[in-house]
């Protein structure tokens, strides 16, 4: 183990998301002394839970992927020694897909998803096969050859049925806030793998508990968590990370620096316009974020039967366009709701639903959010859950402002930066070549979004810090 005086630090893990408690995790399970500093009250970033009345309302994420044998989030949970310590079900059909003349299941088995898609589009029945095939084992080669086409680029190769491409592209509409015409065909490919063919995950009692349980073996490695702690500075001495300066603590000296929040806070807030170079100054002022969300947080009558099956999440799409789509969410159209997600959770009394909105001003919010919410209700009572406006018990919504509120991420982003081609993989957002010991984890690394993406991140920052580390100081306890 490294030796470390008090108050001096081998890493300052800025924000407790997800990816920043994998990586505070691994960091401290070999030895190091680590500090991750969250500005919210509880760890979980998007990842979290609250309570009303009788209900238990996921924030944002309801569900996650990576878990199969050989999936990245089972092998960090086995790594981490944590998942006797987690029940996780996975609920089949994890996705459903609802249009006006469709409905298509993602299974577990994957010769019935397969299936289901082939009874729908008997007339592209051998290339659906292809694509889906392709997906479970997509070659490095390719996707490096294909790094700048977009998903619709990706889709095109195979089908030429329009409202087959526009259904197998809503779910990534949905987490990813883009159409297939902008979405990168790498992060497309990753969404399908991560979150629909290997999906439908869900811990009892709870999206809170992953980052609660990640938080106790944190702390049990030896690793400090201190919650309610903004950080106000990353202290930086000629071109090397000193440390931070937080809201109320004052400064803490470290070694390396783990940003794992909002990428636009750390460059031009916690670092400053004077200490990030220019090209930088300037790239960060061309990229476009990811849109936002606006969701529901509903309470039914315990012995309302109407509901979705549990678990399961259900999609809706009343039109094929999505660039269509796309461009209603980027006007703020009340009139165009047609776009969403309702997920019931296990208690079968308290369901998320939501859609992709752009971010707008708060007095936009402030004036739209009751109109907006009983809109986004009558759309849901008319093609997914019928007689649900009589059966609510509590009825709430975030809006943009919302998110941001408690993640401080640009424009209540939901997912980083957006996904397109351009904004792949980008080195500047990982570890940054200007200043020795910065680091970037989770999704505003250019490189994954959802819960398996940014415990990959996670994972991935931690084994590249342990390297380095171990290289400068000699062996580290592992």
């Amino acid at each position: 183990m490294l030796k470390v005086e008090k108050d001096i630090y081998d890493v300052v893990i800025i924000g407790a998301g997800m990816s920043g408690l994998v990586c505070g995790c691994y960091l401290a399970k070999a030895g190091m002394q680590v500090l991750i500093a969250e500005q919210h009250f509880k760890p979980g970033g998007y990842c979290t839970s609250f309570k009303r009345q009788n209900f238990t309302f996921d924030a944002a994420a309801h569900s996650f992927g990576g878990y199969r044998e050989d999936g990245i989030v089972r092998k960090v949970f086995n790594d981490l020694e944590i998942s006797k310590r987690l029940k996780i079900t996975r609920y089949d059909p994890s996705d459903i897909i609802i249009t006006p003349d469709y409905k298509i299941s993602f299974w577990a088995d994957l010769d019935k998803t397969i299936n289901d898609f082939q009874r729908a589009f008997p007339d592209e029945s051998h290339k659906i096969s292809d694509f889906f095939h392709f997906l479970i084992q997509p070659t490095p080669q390719f996707l490096a050859q294909t790094r700048s086409w977009t998903f619709n680029n990706l889709l095109d190769k195979y089908f030429k049925n329009d409202k087959l491409k526009a259904i197998l592209s809503f779910p990534l509409f949905g987490n990813g806030g883009l159409p297939p015409s902008l979405m990168s065909s790498f992060i497309g490919v990753k969404i399908f793998r991560e979150f629909l063919l290997d999906g439908g995950y869900y811990p009892e009692a709870g999206m809170q508990t992953l980052p609660n349980v990640l938080a106790e073996r944190f702390k049990e490695f030896g690793g400090e968590l201190r919650l309610s702690c903004p950080v106000k500075k990353i202290r930086v001495n000629v071109d090397k990370v000193m440390g931070v300066d937080l809201e109320n603590d004052g400064f803490i000296q470290s070694k390396q620096v783990v940003s794992n929040c909002d990428a636009r806070q750390t460059f031009l807030k916690l670092l400053g316009k004077k200490i990030v170079n220019e090209n930088l100054l300037n790239k960060i002022q061309r990229m476009t974020p990811s849109p936002s969300m606006f969701i529901l947080y509903l309470g039914v009558n315990q012995n309302f039967d109407k509901l979705p099956n549990p678990g399961i999440n259900v999609w809706f799409l009343s039109q094929y366009n999505l660039d269509n789509a796309y461009l209603s969410v980027q006007k703020g159209d009340l009139n165009n709701l047609g776009r969403y997600m309702v997920h019931v959770l296990p208690d079968n009394k308290s369901v998320l639903a939501f859609l992709n909105v752009s971010f707008k001003n708060k007095k936009y919010w402030d004036d739209n959010k009751k109109k907006f919410s009983e809109s986004f209700l009558n759309v849901i009572e008319k093609n997914t859950i019928p007689e649900l406006s009589k059966n609510l018990v509590h009825c709430e919504a975030a809006t943009p402002h919302t998110l941001y509120r408690y993640t401080l991420n640009y424009k209540g982003a939901a997912y980083g930066w957006a996904s397109i081609p351009s904004q792949l993989a980008d080195s500047d957002f990982k570890k940054p070549s200007f200043i020795q010991g910065l680091y970037i984890t989770g999704h505003w690394s250019t490189q994954g979004l959802g819960i398996s993406g940014v415990i990959y991140l996670g994972y991935d920052t931690a084994n590249l810090i342990i390297k380095r580390m171990t290289k400068r100081y000699g062996i580290i306890e592992t």
